[in-house]
């Protein structure tokens, strides 16, 4: 992106206190007594990557339905760069750009089509329009296939145009909904470094959805874990990772698996496909005494290994649920499948 563009990057501040998202007390019912977000609080600081995490269910499209106005809260408050989102739609709305899950591309126009679109939407200028997306297209690496169909693009290139499209009006405030889906590795590592580097280079502060824990673990400077219409935990990735325990005890067993451990063994984190997991203060010294255990119950030992705490076993251990539930995995082989037909 040229120095110009950066320079209307940096210098386009409002008024605000530091913080991009203040979120006060935010309860949702929904008709019939759905309770969808309980009593939420958090902040998400100007210029930082900030990641929200749960299972489907958790509460975490309303949550941020209500923060980008387009849903209205039972109650609790909201402000983003200090302007009330309740009172002031209209302004926040403008400081925003939101990439959703599901493809929001058309694959029948071009990539300069495409964009041009969303900047009518946006109401970029007229004078801007064509000078705006020029430089968006060439920040994300797609100037040389600016007037192909996008349905001829690879899956990779698809996701950097929609995150493109996000960024004609040059929103303060980028919503990311799993940014890394469907995507080849390759694909991942390339839309991942210009994530990393919109918010180093621009100061975007970035919002970002995501169950794959390698990459919120990867982009984001703090993280919040809803379950149940609640934050369970937040913090940064080491922080998070350092609350689970000093050690992740693995066993392979054959034979039955136990429902339960004994609370001095630690906690027991999955049990499924013949391994055991276990979460121990002292991995070493609890070796001898979980084997002793899962033997006692009928099961052979047949490896152990340590290793030290993932996001995986902190969203283990605080939502109890596994992240790869059927929508996530529909609309990634839904992703696949259009970039995979497209080409």
């Amino acid at each position: 992106m040229t120095a110009q563009f950066a320079k209307a990057e940096k210098t386009s501040e409002a008024v605000g206190n530091g913080f991009a998202i203040q979120v006060s007390g935010l309860t949702k019912v929904y008709p019939g007594g759905t309770k969808a977000v309980d009593a939420v609080s958090f902040d998400v600081k100007e210029g930082e990557v900030f990641g929200l995490l749960g299972p489907n269910g958790a509460g975490k499209t309303t949550t941020i339905k209500i923060i980008t106005t387009l849903a209205k809260p039972t109650s609790g408050s909201v402000s983003v760069f200090g302007m009330d989102a309740l009172r002031m739609p209209e302004q926040v709305r403008q400081m925003l750009g939101f990439v959703p899950q599901a493809i929001s591309v058309d694959g029948d126009l071009t990539g300069y089509e495409n964009l041009l679109i969303f900047a009518k939407l946006f109401f970029v200028d007229r004078e801007q329009r064509k000078k705006r997306i020029s430089e968006a297209l060439d920040y994300f690496g797609l100037t040389d296939r600016a007037d192909d169909l996008v349905k001829h693009y690879s899956g990779g290139m698809m996701r950097r145009l929609e995150i493109a499209q996000a960024l004609v009006n040059r929103p303060r405030l980028l919503f990311l909904d799993e940014p890394s889906i469907g995507l080849d590795p390759y694909s991942r590592m390339q839309v991942i470094r210009q994530i990393r580097d919109l918010n180093r280079n621009f100061r975007t502060t970035i919002f970002v959805t995501t169950h794959d824990m390698t990459e919120a673990d990867e982009l984001c400077d703090r993280l919040a874990i809803m379950n149940l219409g609640k934050i369970a935990a937040s913090g940064s990735p080491m922080e998070l990772k350092r609350s689970v325990g000093g050690d992740v005890l693995t066993v392979t067993v054959s034979g039955p698996l136990p429902d339960s451990v004994p609370k001095d063994l630690g906690t027991l984190v999955s049990a499924d496909g013949g391994k055991v997991k276990i979460l121990t203060d002292d991995g070493e010294k609890a070796i001898p005494k979980v084997t002793d255990y899962l033997e006692g119950k009928g099961a052979t030992v047949v490896s152990v290994s340590l290793s030290r705490p993932t996001l995986d076993d902190v969203f283990m251990k605080y939502a109890m649920a596994d992240l790869r539930d059927g929508s996530f995995r529909d609309t990634r082989s839904a992703r696949r499948s259009i970039s995979r037909h497209g080409r």
